[in-house]
């Protein structure tokens, strides 16, 4: 009963992420996860397998739709490829749980609040970010993620802290926030509302930062136009499916090129490489792109050599620049241990899937007259990969194909990361999606205009470019990490303290 429970908890936790969007959620599930662990620590690990299952298994299980529907893969396999990678995934809240067993003090003793306040804040934080790198990093469905969105009367309190400390600071405060829920479930008299009333100031002080403005505008507003051309995978990489989809994307571009001063295309939006459209495609829109005075980015593979091609993004009209991805998607546009599983990826047939890793110091484009911070489909869920385009970058772009995971919850959240790197940048973000879900989102993380999921069209609205730096911008993740280990030290001394010597 005790596993089921937990799984049950870490499938809560996706309720406060997008489409959901109830971020209490978050709260209750790390606290939920903290009370079921068992006493003294034996089967701490597999409650928090179970945990790490219920999340992941909830949470992702759209890879599937990749796997089966544009992978060739059969439902049997690529059902059982999903629940290898969630049961994998899961052992990051495996050892999560088992150190937050070992480590806490034993009761009862008077350090009995070291437990829920101090490790399970520090180990939540930080084996997250262990998540985000180890293996080339998949920082998705963090605990701080969900607390962008607002609920009515409540609005998102937590939100005001992320441009001071980022996603993981986030966490933490996710965390800290579960573990005084503990403290209030569990104890009576003065910590009671001694724990409920540091909760309240938490998410106060939340709320208050959220009223300041840590970045300013610079110059006036931008036009940007966004195209989505909802051309379905299975007809974007077919030999025939590509002249239809460039005059598509050319059809939508003209419609406002002379309104917009930036008009974005998504990822890969060309299915040809580079020098195979440079004079038919690109040359006379970028003709027709200065004589409307506009910017047109676009998303297009760029071949360097037979062996050497990247995920690119370029920039057409005043001034001509280009970027390429630099973290690229294990199994889908690189391979891992490649001479081993050369015949895996044959089958898996994912149209060049072995590109190159861009080496560019930081994520910067210049479009026009600006220097723009750009990320490539799942860059954006990188936040310290995004905020080395600050300060230079006066706003952000994304691009992306999320049609790959269907109809499915992989769309929705994703919008939401983004919006939470505008927020922690101060920073307005273009996003151009393939299928949806497309959207202007201004510098406090709102979306201010969007195209659905499988809608075509151009997406016109305003930005406004800015300047400075929020003190995320500024400093990162480095002190919220500091912070999380000087808390997990700071038990581990109370704890050993308290332990009978002999």
């Amino acid at each position: 009963m005790r596993w089921l429970l937990a799984a049950a908890a870490g499938g809560l936790m996706v309720l406060s992420f997008a489409p959901f969007g109830w971020f209490p959620a978050a709260v209750v599930s790390i606290a939920a996860c903290f009370l079921l662990l068992p006493p003294h620590g034996r089967g701490a690990f597999v409650t928090g397998w179970f945990y790490g299952l219920g999340l992941f298994g909830c949470g992702v299980f759209w890879i599937r739709i990749s796997l089966n529907e544009f992978g060739n893969m059969p439902v049997l396999v690529a059902n059982a490829l999903m629940l290898v990678l969630v049961a994998a995934l899961a052992l990051f809240y495996a050892v999560a749980a088992l150190l937050i067993a070992r480590l806490r003090p034993r009761q009862p003793m008077a350090h009995w609040w070291a437990g829920p306040l101090l490790v399970l804040p520090s180990i939540w934080v930080l084996l997250e970010w262990v998540r985000g790198w180890l293996f080339t990093g998949f920082p998705w469905l963090l605990a701080g993620n969900g607390q962008i969105n607002p609920l009515p009367g409540l609005g998102a309190p937590l939100a005001g802290w992320a441009p001071v400390v980022g996603v993981h600071g986030l966490s933490l405060l996710v965390a800290l926030s579960a573990g005084l829920l503990v403290v209030a479930l569990r104890r009576r008299g003065a910590a009671r509302p001694a724990a409920l009333a540091v909760l309240l100031g938490l998410w106060l002080a939340g709320t208050l930062l959220a009223r300041v403005e840590w970045t300013r505008p610079a110059d006036g507003p931008l036009t940007a136009a966004v195209i989505q051309g909802n051309v379905e995978q299975s007809v974007k990489w077919a030999a025939d499916g590509v002249l239809p989809t460039l005059e598509l994307y050319l059809g939508l571009t003209r419609e406002v090129l002379d309104v917009a001063d930036v008009v974005v295309w998504p990822e890969t939006a060309v299915p040809s490489f580079l020098h195979q459209v440079e004079s038919a495609l690109v040359a006379p829109l970028a003709e027709d792109a200065r004589a409307a005075g506009a910017e047109v980015v676009l998303g297009v593979p760029v071949m360097e050599s037979a062996e050497r091609y990247y995920n690119g993004l370029i920039s057409i009209g005043s001034q001509d620049d280009r970027y390429y991805k630099r973290h690229l998607v294990p199994f889908g546009e690189f391979l891992p241990f490649k001479r081993q599983l050369r015949p895996l990826i044959d089958w898996f047939e994912v149209p060049m899937s072995d590109f190159s890793r861009g080496e560019a110091p930081a994520p910067l484009l210049q479009v026009g007259p600006y220097a723009v911070g750009v990320s490539i489909c799942y860059e954006d869920v990188f936040p310290e990969a995004v905020r080395q385009a600050l300060p230079a970058a006066a706003y952000l772009i994304n691009v992306s194909n999320d049609a790959w995971f269907g109809d499915s919850l992989a769309p929705h959240q994703h919008l939401e990361f983004a919006r939470l790197r505008a927020l922690e940048t101060g920073r307005p973000l273009v996003r151009a999606t393939n299928t949806g879900i497309s959207a202007l989102i201004d510098h406090r993380g709102r979306v201010t205009a969007a195209l659905g999921l499988f809608e075509r069209g151009a997406l016109v609205g305003t930005i406004q470019p800015r300047a400075g730096a929020t003190p995320f911008a500024r400093v990162g993740s480095l002190p919220t990490l500091l912070l999380a280990a000087t808390l997990l030290l700071a038990a581990m001394v109370l704890g050993a303290g308290a332990r009978p010597r002999g």
